[in-house]
């Protein structure tokens, strides 16, 4: 018989600060039970269908495939969401966006473009703290929109829409109240590419040209047709490349420019605001 304190012990997942976290969670998820339930019934015996499908998750793992994928969902802000191999996993640091974003606005009706989507991460946890706001979140890889779309009904925001657009291509000539985005922003040769989780995850979610920066001056460059005056662009990037994107804002007309840190201490995010 086996029981859950040795499937545990046996786990033998690689040496990782979240190895243990990653063998509770897979075998959480294999019985059909919470993390909690681990620790207050350590002695209890795990059927054996849960053991072999504990054992498949830990190979997958292994195997260096996200746990986020393996369970198919990933907790982002407050709220679970379905994750797939076709989107970006959300991160903690993203949440940076979402909470400086509900700091600089008010609670009262407004416009939120949701720039890439892809899993709705962003824009779904906008839209739950904030319901008088109108939340439009686009990609344009049509199963992150299905998938988004999924997400939105599953936590029953009826103030998102969901589209297919590649930027700002299908939008006309909407204008909103602050646009985000967490774009693509890993250069091409970057050896982070093959290391790791982000192994797994689609290139077109990551990789921008040879410095990174493809996609953030495209958005950067179009953002000011599409912001009304006085509007917000906030932008996630990566550690090293603030300065770039505060000089392209600058470049592009926008004011009270800045970046702010995230946990880590790197400068994560920046951010401008379009002129009144």
């Amino acid at each position: 018989m086996t029981i859950i304190a040795s499937l545990l012990r046996a786990a033998d997942l690689p040496d990782s600060p979240t190895a243990r976290l990653d063998a509770e969670l897979l075998l959480a998820a294999a019985l059909g039970k919470s993390r909690s339930f681990l620790h207050t019934w350590p002695e209890r015996i795990v059927p054996s269908d849960a053991a072999l499908t504990f054992a498949d998750y830990l190979q997958r793992r292994r195997g260096g495939e996200p746990v986020a994928y393996i369970l198919g969902q990933q907790g982002f802000w407050k709220l679970d969401l379905e994750v797939a191999p076709h989107t970006l996993i959300p991160r903690p640091d993203t949440e940076l966006l979402v909470e400086t974003a509900l700091e600089l606005l008010p609670s009262t009706p407004a416009k939120v473009l949701d720039l890439g989507t892809g899993s709705g991460a962003i824009a779904l946890a906008l839209a739950s703290e904030r319901p008088a706001w109108q939340v439009t979140a686009v990609d344009r890889v049509l199963e992150a929109v299905a998938l988004a779309e999924r997400n939105r009904q599953r936590l029953h925001l009826h103030n998102v829409t969901v589209l297919s657009s590649h930027w700002f291509d299908a939008l006309k000539d909407h204008r909103y109240t602050l646009i985000i985005s967490n774009p693509p922003y890993i250069a091409a040769a970057d050896p982070h590419l093959v290391a790791g989780d982000v192994r797994f995850e689609p290139a077109s979610a990551l990789v921008a040209g040879t410095d990174g920066l493809d996609d953030l001056r495209v958005i950067i460059t179009q953002a000011p047709q599409h912001l009304e005056a006085g509007g917000w662009l906030m932008l996630e990037h990566g550690y090293d490349q603030a300065q770039a994107v505060r000089d392209l804002l600058l470049a592009q007309g926008f004011v009270e420019v800045h970046s702010r840190m995230d946990l880590g201490g790197h400068q994560r995010i920046s951010l401008g605001r379009l002129p009144c």
